[in-house]
């Protein structure tokens, strides 16, 4: 029997290595998010109308074609935009305590109160990356 080579394995994609494109890491009510263009995402009630335009400037990382950029603590001149999609609420959260052995029972729920954003532009020092 002869051993045959097998087949090469076919070469990836650069699309494939690249990632997940430009994408800002940022803090907002006290989280971090990860950006990315053209995504939404749920935060924390802003107070800001429907339709109106949101510029968050704490930025903690950038990363874009160049390379990535890490702020101490945050990167200077870089600012990510969000457009207010909508305000929303979130899933229902039931809270139930109970004592045993004894008559005590509460039943309590929340529903936090949430702003749907979509990203429009990240930037740095004024030029968009995306």
């Amino acid at each position: 029997m002869s051993a045959t080579p097998s087949p090469a394995a076919p070469a990836s994609t650069d699309a494939a290595q690249a990632g997940p494109g430009p994408y800002a890491i940022v803090e907002a009510s006290g989280q971090q998010f990860w950006l990315q263009p053209d995504r939404y995402i749920d935060i924390d009630r802003l107070h800001a109308d429907v339709d109106s335009t949101v510029t968050l400037d704490t930025v903690l990382l950038v990363k874009d074609s160049k390379g990535t950029t890490l702020g101490a603590p945050y990167v200077s001149g870089a600012t990510v935009e969000l457009k207010v999609l909508a305000h929303r609420r979130g899933p229902k959260i039931i809270v139930y305590k109970m004592r045993p052995k004894k008559k005590t029972r509460r039943k309590n729920g929340h529903r936090q109160e949430l702003t749907r954003v979509l990203v429009t532009a990240i930037q740095v020092g004024g030029k968009a990356i995306a």
